[in-house]
């Protein structure tokens, strides 16, 4: 079967089925309790999405093995029987594409949608939104296809001239070529007059997948800037504001009597914003006050939680009160393994992207001994950073999604998560799967090179007309880098700080 990889093919089927089981696993663990047996089309979306997110991501990974399977290859076409790995990208990312802009929201509408009407009703009120969201998409996409959807490659014309085969070889810096004539076969040495630009048209798939990696940039850019700083400091000072010690019964019923008082005082405002809301008047003071009772109940069930935690009750406290102990000691190690793989990645972003030349190509080269060790060792610690960083942009909007004016709360809870919430974050991670891999294309370019997705989100991304200059001056890398080191010196001056609560609703401290 020549070069035929059939374990390649066994193991992305393989794994194929495993994250759509993990997926329903997840939806099934964190869905409210007034989901389940219902609204089984956003369940649908919501398991489709995380698979399509979490194979696009292991797609890089694949897509080094299979170049790997092609290296015995004498010429190209002995490698045809591998993955189609270009034709898979561009499916993926179209999909990804058309379920972060149509199929999700028009589950969300459709969720969302008044209980009262009929099925029919609320399923067209949903596919007005989206027909009216995709034809505007629509026309945005043809006119900046149609005026800008071009490919700029800058290249050097190079020649030498012939001779016969000779019995040594004396090449230099001042002889780089063969023959004893004017040569211009080096880059560095041609003159510029040899540089010309090749202009093509790019594919509509490419475009559209250029378009969508941009828009994921920006928020790949401030979450996972943000997240891969708070991700494993976050993990670190939890366990240094962990409860030390069981309070007695006396505090437990004086700290649980003064948070029924509170959960009932934003219950009395939740319903009067409610009121006001059917009446129509829905200004800034309501929407500010909306904010203001969503972060007051969130903050009120973090402290629930670990009252329940200080508190152990039942007839296994003794064992509840070891495992939340076990549990922070696991904080702590897993925050210093992150911390060093965040450390990891911000050094190897300055040192291989933002220096020209790099100065090293660090964990590419990690990534190569791996590989020499075992065949799959570097490719699995590949994954991994790939998926580090996915992690780092959801901790980052989770971070940020309390904070920012115009970010909707939609928190993930264990067993409290209703499907609009599900379906939020589920497009968000779905929009910056599409940068992850990019970023992660361009910082391992030297362990990736030669893929498909080198060729889709290298060469051709980085030389759309008007998309270029965003990489060619690093403007996201540099973002990223710059949001990161501010988020470590925030946490470093009050992330060991209890959190303050703040708005109208002041809880007990």
């Amino acid at each position: 079967m020549g070069d035929f990889n059939l374990a390649l093919v066994i193991v992305a089927i393989v794994v194929c089925i495993i994250v759509l089981l993990f997926n329903v696993y997840l939806l099934v663990n964190y869905q409210h309790p007034d989901d389940k047996n219902q609204a089984y089309f956003p369940k649908f979306v919501v398991v489709f999405g995380l698979s399509v997110a979490a194979i696009s991501i292991l797609m890089l990974p694949a897509d080094v093995a299979n170049r790997q399977a092609c290296r015995h290859a004498i010429y190209n076409g002995a490698c045809n029987l591998t993955l189609p790995m270009k034709d898979l990208w561009i499916a993926v990312y179209i999909v990804d594409a058309v379920l972060v802009f149509f199929i999700i929201p028009f589950a969300m509408f459709y969720y969302e949608g008044d209980q009262d009407k009929s099925v029919a009703k609320r399923i067209k009120s949903a596919l007005l939104w989206v027909i009216t969201t995709a034809i505007v998409c629509g026309l945005v996409l043809g006119i900046l296809y149609g005026v800008i959807g071009k490919v700029d490659f800058t290249v050097r014309h190079l020649s030498s001239t012939t001779t016969t085969f000779p019995s040594t070889w004396d090449f230099s810096g001042s002889q780089p070529c063969i023959g004893s004539g004017p040569h211009q076969c080096s880059a560095y040495l041609a003159n510029a007059s040899s540089e010309k630009t090749w202009t093509m048209r790019a594919t509509f798939p490419e475009y559209v997948v250029a378009l969508a990696t941009i828009v994921g940039s920006v928020l790949f850019a401030i979450f996972g800037g943000v997240g891969i700083a708070c991700l494993p400091l976050g993990l670190i000072f939890s366990f240094i504001r962990r409860p030390k010690a069981v309070i007695t019964r006396s505090q437990y019923i004086k700290e649980a009597t003064e948070f029924g008082k509170k959960a009932r005082e934003l219950k009395k405002a939740a319903d009067a914003l409610h009121q006001e809301e059917r009446s129509g008047s829905k200004g800034r003071k309501w929407r500010k006050n909306v904010k203001s009772v969503e972060k007051e109940l969130l903050q009120l069930e973090e402290d629930v939680k670990l009252l329940e935690e200080m508190y152990p009750q039942g007839e296994k406290a003794e064992t509840a009160w070891a495992l939340t102990v076990l549990g922070y000691l696991a904080k702590l190690v897993l925050g210093i393994l992150g911390l060093i793989v965040s450390v990891a990645w911000v050094a190897h972003i300055i040192i291989y992207l933002l220096v020209d030349p790099p100065l090293s190509p660090f964990l590419n080269e990690v990534f190569i001994k791996l590989d020499d060790i075992w065949g799959l060792l570097g490719t699995v610690a590949f994954a991994f950073f790939c998926f580090y960083l996915l992690l780092a942009v959801i901790a980052g909007a989770m971070m940020l999604g309390l904070r920012l004016v115009f970010i909707t709360i939609h928190p993930m809870k264990w067993g409290a998560t209703l499907m609009n919430s599900f379906l939020f974050n589920v497009g968000l991670i779905l929009l910056c799967s599409i940068s992850v891999i990019q970023f992660c294309a361009t910082a391992f370019g030297y362990y990736a090179q030669a893929t498909a997705a080198q060729e889709i989100f290298g060469h051709t991304l980085q030389s759309l007309r008007g998309i270029k200059y965003l990489y060619k001056y690093n403007v996201f890398q540099i973002s990223f880098v710059v949001l990161a080191g501010l988020t470590f010196v925030y946490y470093a001056a009050f992330g060991w700080r209890r959190k303050k609560r703040s708005g109208r609703f002041q809880l007990s401290s």
